[in-house]
C-alpha cells in the first residue's frame, strides 16, 4: 500500500469538502489517503439533515461565517481555525474505524491526554467529547472523517447550533456546550502545527512511511466542479418541496424527519431529514414511499420490506403513527 498524506491550504469549507470528495472517487486501490484540512468559522451539517432546524443560519452568515453540506451522515458541527479535521480515505480492505481512531489517540497521547472510545464515532477526554467522526463507503474505497477541538470558540459553537430538545434528552445532556470540550483544556500549550505534525507521526507509524501530496497533484477541472456542487445553495440548503404531512421521531440511532407530497392519497414526493450516521440507509427511504397510500400499514410495509434495521424499527413507528 502506498500511504499519502495532504495538508490542506485552504479555510474555504467547500473548496475543502470539494478536494476530500475527488479524493474518495479518485483513489486507486494500491493508495492510503490522510488528509489535514481547516475551515473558517462554518457550519458543517450532515448529508441528510435540515440546514434550518440545525443552524442559526442569518446569524452564522451576518457574522462571517459559510454553511456547508458534507457528504456523510450525522449531526451538525461548528468549525474553526481552533479546529483541526482528518479525513481517512482507505480501499475498503483497509478501512478500519477502531485503527482508524487509534492514529489520533496515539497523536493525542503525545501531549499527555489520554483519550477513550465512546460509541460508535467519539473520542472523549475527561468525559467531554473532543472529536466526533463520520463515514462513507463505496464498494471499493471507505471515507472516514472528523473533527478535533482544539481551541474552538465554544461561544460561537454555541450560538449557530441549534440541536433539537429531543436529541439533547435523549443524550441526557443541557446543551451542546456541555458536552464538548477543547484539548487547550488539558494541554495549554498544544497549537494546532504541533497536533498536526503528531497526527502526520502516527499515520506513518500505523501505515508505514507516508508520501506528501498537494492539492496540485489533483484533476483541478473536477475539483472545481466539485466545489462548485458544494457551494451551491441547492446542494447546501437543500431543495424545498412543498408538503401535506410531516412525521417525526427519534430513535437510538438518530432522528427521523419525513416531509410528504401527497396526491390522491398517496405520497406523491418525500422529504427525508436525519442526523442518523448511515446516509445510505436514509437515501433508500423516500424511493421506497413514492406511491405509497398515506395510512399506516401501507407506509409501514413500504420500509420493512427494504430488510434494514434501522427502517424496521422506523417501519415499527410508522404502524402507530398520528398520521393526522
Amino acid at each position: 500500500m502506498r500511504p499519502m498524506i495532504l495538508t490542506g491550504d485552504s479555510h474555504d469549507p467547500w473548496h475543502n469538502l470539494a478536494v476530500e470528495a475527488l479524493l474518495f472517487e479518485g483513489l486507486r486501490a494500491d493508495e492510503a489517503v490522510f488528509y489535514l484540512w481547516r475551515n473558517a468559522a462554518t457550519v458543517v451539517i450532515g448529508r441528510h439533515q435540515n440546514a434550518w432546524q440545525e443552524c442559526r443560519v442569518k446569524l452564522l452568515e451576518a457574522e462571517g461565517g459559510r454553511l456547508a453540506r458534507r457528504s456523510t451522515g450525522g449531526g451538525a458541527v461548528f468549525h474553526d481555525l481552533g479546529n483541526l479535521n482528518f479525513s481517512f480515505v482507505l480501499p475498503r480492505g483497509e478501512y478500519d474505524v477502531r485503527r482508524q481512531l487509534e492514529v489520533i489517540r496515539r497523536a493525542v497521547g503525545e501531549f499527555g491526554i489520554e483519550a477513550e472510545f465512546s460509541g460508535r464515532n467519539d473520542l472523549l477526554a475527561g468525559g467531554a467529547k473532543f472529536s466526533g467522526s463520520a463515514f462513507k463507503l463505496s464498494d471499493r474505497v471507505g471515507l472516514h472523517h472528523g473533527t478535533l477541538l482544539v481551541d474552538v470558540d465554544m461561544d460561537r459553537l454555541s450560538r449557530y447550533l441549534v440541536p433539537g430538545a429531543d436529541k439533547l434528552k435523549a443524550k441526557g445532556i443541557k446543551s451542546v456546550r456541555s458536552r464538548v470540550c477543547n484539548l487547550t483544556e488539558f494541554n495549554p500549550d498544544l497549537t494546532i502545527p504541533a497536533l498536526a505534525e503528531a497526527l502526520r507521526r502516527a499515520f506513518a507509524a500505523e501505515y508505514g512511511p507516508a508520501e506528501p501530496m498537494t492539492v496540485d497533484d489533483l484533476d483541478r477541472a473536477r475539483l472545481a466542479d466539485l466545489e462548485a456542487q458544494y457551494a451551491s445553495w441547492d446542494f447546501r440548503m437543500g431543495k424545498a418541496l412543498p408538503f401535506d404531512a410531516t412525521l417525526s421521531h427519534r430513535f437510538d440511532w438518530g432522528g427521523v424527519t419525513l416531509e410528504l407530497s401527497l396526491r390522491q392519497g398517496r405520497v406523491e414526493r418525500a422529504g427525508v431529514w436525519s442526523d442518523a450516521m448511515d446516509e445510505a440507509m436514509i437515501d433508500q427511504i423516500a424511493p421506497a414511499l413514492r406511491g405509497v397510500r398515506y395510512v399506516n400499514a401501507d407506509l409501514s410495509r413500504a420500509l420493512a420490506a427494504l430488510d434494514h434495521p434501522h427502517l424496521k424499527d422506523l417501519a415499527a413507528w410508522l404502524e402507530t403513527a398520528e398520521l393526522g
